[in-house]
């Protein structure tokens, strides 16, 4: 059995009409969480590292990067800062 990479398993799935209507209602929610984790990865940071630099509990760290999660600007703020980064938004 063939591993397929993240990237042409996404393009795949979203050749599905109903499946990229949702994703684009979402995708952002998604695509921040990804940045975070992959931020998070490059700077060799654990979650648990994460979760004691902002003080909160590494399971709050994990719902977070599991997307199941719904969380405030100001735990994301915090997380973003624990990378030593900012989140932007612009309403345009």
């Amino acid at each position: 059995m063939k591993t397929k990479s993240f990237k042409s398993f996404k393009k795949e799935l979203l050749k599905d009409k109903q499946v990229k209507s949702h994703y684009d209602e979402i995708g952002f929610e998604f695509e921040l969480v990804r940045l975070l984790i992959e931020k998070r990865i490059k700077k060799g940071l654990t979650q648990k590292d994460i979760a004691e630099k902002i003080g909160t509990k590494q399971s709050a760290i994990a719902r977070l990067e599991s997307g199941k999660y719904n969380p405030s600007l100001s735990f994301l703020n915090k997380v973003a800062r624990a990378l030593g980064a900012k989140i932007k938004i612009d309403v345009s």
